[in-house]
């Protein structure tokens, strides 16, 4: 079934908005064409120069200062439009700063007059700084490291696939710059977080380092991903020695069998290149109890590889004996 529109919403959409829209529309006309002149407060970009190449800021100077101009209706409509690609901006001269001086801004520009960049083809003046009035330049000595970059990735391989071995990042080391007392707290740096999800095979990708803020420099914003993803299949390894530790002074141990089988489970490449003494088969002698006669050893396969099972024998007999003098 059909809703009918509310007479109130049919009535601002057919009335109310054309006549706002053409109001608007008639200021505007009359302002551009007008020849009075008028001001208009406008954010403008602030430039700090001229920064010492051992010094890096403590604070992050404003981007931008909102600023009262006076012009032509025409003009300053122009300069409102076009103010990005105009090359409108307050200049900051740091040359001569230490560690510490304030900026107050009105003051800086009446006797710097050309500081405030207006290009000559726009008849507009500058005013005064409204917002902010006053900037504080805080430096501190600049400073480079060298730290690693860690992954803040979520890999979720597709069903029957698994990731074989760690994330490997390249460069997994960047450069660092900034005010020292800064650097002094970063110890590492992260990738932006992400997700690779359904993977079925190897990838490698880029992905942007996360920020730290404008006062940290990067040797490098972006960093190589690479994901070693197989499909899971099993496999069978035989002979494998079993090792007795713990083993005390002036005794002999003998395992019985001495080596034993079990089937591994994980990458298909991965579990093909396995061999027999990559996997850890321990007895600790520290369990013997002469009345004891099996016992179960302890498995540590690689951490890449997912999982063991069906080990053969399961249990091994060890016959002990003192070394004769």
């Amino acid at each position: 079934m059909a809703l009918t529109p509310p007479i109130d919403s049919l009535f601002s959409q057919r009335i109310v908005l054309p006549l706002g829209a053409f109001g608007l529309a008639l200021l505007l006309w009359v302002f551009v064409v007008s020849e009075n002149e008028y001001t208009l407060a406008m954010d403008l970009p602030i430039e700090a120069r001229n920064l010492n190449v051992q010094k890096a800021h403590k604070e992050e100077v404003p981007q931008f200062a909102s600023v009262r101009l006076k012009g032509t209706g025409r003009d300053l409509f122009k300069a409102l439009i076009l103010k990005k690609y105009a090359g409108f901006k307050l200049v900051l001269d740091l040359e001569g700063i230490s560690q510490e001086y304030e900026f107050i801004l009105n003051e800086y520009f009446e006797k710097y007059p050309q500081k405030v960049v207006l290009p000559s083809n726009y008849n507009i003046s500058f005013i005064e700084v409204i917002y902010p009035n006053r900037i504080q330049i805080s430096l501190d000595e600049y400073q480079v490291k060298t730290i690693p970059v860690l992954a803040n990735l979520l890999v979720v391989p597709a069903p029957g696939h698994i990731q074989v071995g760690n994330t490997q990042l390249s460069p997994n080391k960047i450069e660092i710059a900034g005010p020292k007392e800064e650097l002094a707290l970063i110890n590492h740096v992260e990738t932006v977080l992400d997700t690779f999800s359904g993977i079925t095979t190897p990838l490698q990708s880029s992905i942007e380092i996360e920020s730290l803020g404008g006062l940290i420099e990067y040797s490098n914003n972006l960093v190589s991903v690479n994901l070693n993803i197989q499909e899971i299949s099993e496999r069978i390894i035989v002979d494998i020695p079993v090792k007795v530790i713990n083993i005390r002074k002036k005794i002999r141990v003998f395992p019985s069998p001495q080596t034993v089988s079990l089937t591994v489970v994980g990458g298909v490449q991965r579990i093909a290149k396995l061999k027999p003494d990559d996997i850890q088969i321990i007895i600790d002698f520290n369990m013997w109890n002469n009345q004891i006669q099996f016992y179960e050893p302890t498995v540590i396969i690689p951490g890449d590889v997912l999982e063991w099972r069906d080990i053969s024998p399961r249990s091994l007999e060890l016959g002990v004996a003192r070394e004769v003098k």
